[in-house]
């Protein structure tokens, strides 16, 4: 079990951003245009999790604006998997990353023509190897290993396998919240090793088609990313060298992050297009002409358009904290209860979705029904007062939710799923 955070001093009273961010119709929050009683009505029960189709959307949008025509725009399905999302994403991207068979079968489901998923990360096994190689998806070699597996299943299905490497490079990011690169990694293939791999494809005859670098998650530092992006460019530059053909696939990872805490302030989507702009057009494109250059995002696109809805079974007070005991918990939400990478566990914005209009406010900490203290979706956090039948919304809830917790602990059922 994962060991409990420690947790931070009670936080301000201040509304987070993402609050005053969702739609309100009376005293309800509006998901998909639907009041929040009305979709739990629909749904049938809680807790669920809703994602709201129109947000994704306006954010996919957001960022062609500011990206322009400089790349193609890939979602990163790990993120949220649930194929209704997928479907609707990929009528509105570029391209498929997935990082499981599983997950590949849903992009193909959606009838994504298999030259636009790509399949990346660790720890690939040899059958998943041969169905991608069999689909035809662009495979992302994680390792020595990786690369002979691949070979060997292109010679077996008589099918010329299409590949990239994904690159470990020799420098780390500031300020991701998950760093992927520099030092040791379980991640890509160290830089300094990837020619030798290199000559290895180019005997080998496969599809050698460029590069993919992934330095970290969760980063809302836009000169961050932007030095990320330059760093990466001149390293795939460099490698380029060692690949006898065109270079046709370069993609820089993403990494943007959103908001899940009051002092949190959202990435300057703009900057990071300017400085992508510039990275393409004076790095990339002169020296890797045939490129198409991929950005690759999956929290930023998704996260903030979903909400995890859970009902209120009990309120109790013990020796002066209020408790609101809820139906859900870290079962189906590991990330907001502080399971989920926080050494200093901070609240995620939490309301009372059906008090929206009510002013006055109690401390209460939100508890899920499991039977550890580890189950702690808000603490201490100001709240209207709730009672039992309550609707508790915590936002942020459309990355890394259901599908990163451990929902078959103590045996509870799962949540509903619904696009709206």
């Amino acid at each position: 079990m994962t060991a409990q955070p420690l947790v931070a001093p009670v936080e301000a009273v201040a509304p987070h951003p993402a609050v005053a961010a969702v739609p309100v119709a009376g005293d309800e929050v509006v998901v998909g245009g639907v009041p929040l009683t009305r979709l739990a009505a629909r749904v049938g029960s809680t807790p669920f999790f809703a994602y709201d189709r129109q947000r994704i959307s306006d954010r996919v949008g957001e960022v062609r604006a500011a990206f322009g025509d400089a790349v193609r725009l890939g979602y990163a399905v790990k993120a949220n998997p649930m194929p209704a999302v997928v479907q609707h994403l990929a009528g509105l991207v570029d391209a498929l990353d997935v990082a499981s068979a599983r997950e590949m079968h849903t992009a193909l489901d959606t009838g994504t023509t298999p030259d636009r998923i790509s399949f990346a990360g660790p720890g690939k096994t040899p059958e998943e190897i041969r169905s991608a190689v069999a689909a035809g998806v662009l495979i992302e070699l994680e390792s020595q290993t990786e690369a002979h597996r691949v070979v060997a299943a292109g010679e077996g299905l008589g099918v010329v396998p299409r590949v990239a490497v994904r690159v470990n490079p020799d420098f780390a990011v500031r300020g991701s919240g998950m760093r992927m690169s520099g030092g040791p990694q379980q991640f890509g293939v160290d830089a300094e090793q990837v020619p030798d791999l290199l000559r290895y494809l180019t005997a080998t005859g496969v599809d050698m088609t460029g590069f993919h670098v992934f330095a970290g998650s969760q980063n809302l530092d836009a000169e961050r990313i932007a030095d990320a992006q330059r760093a990466t460019a001149d390293l795939v530059v460099t490698l380029a060298d060692h690949v006898p053909g065109p270079v046709r696939y370069v993609n820089l990872g993403g990494g943007l992050g959103i908001p899940y805490f009051p002092k949190d302030r959202p990435v300057d989507l703009g900057r990071v297009g300017e400085s992508l702009a510039a990275v393409v057009a004076e790095r990339i494109a002169p020296a890797l002409p045939d490129a198409d250059v991929h950005i690759e995002l999956g929290r930023y696109l998704v996260g903030e358009a979903g909400y995890y809805v859970t009902r209120v079974i009990d309120r109790k007070v013990s020796r002066g904290r209020t408790y609101l005991v809820v139906d859900g918990g870290m079962h189906h939400q590991l990330a907001a209860s502080g399971n989920l990478g926080q050494v200093i566990r901070r609240n995620y914005p939490v309301l009372v979705g059906d008090h929206m209009a009510v002013r006055d406010t109690e401390q209460a900490t939100v508890v899920g029904c499991l039977c550890t203290p580890l189950d702690l979706l808000a603490d201490d956090v100001p709240l209207p007062r709730a009672e039992p039948g309550d609707l508790v919304v915590v936002l942020q809830a459309g990355a890394y939710g259901l599908t990163a917790s451990p929902t078959a602990f103590l045996g509870h059922p799962a949540p509903a799923e619904v696009l709206v």
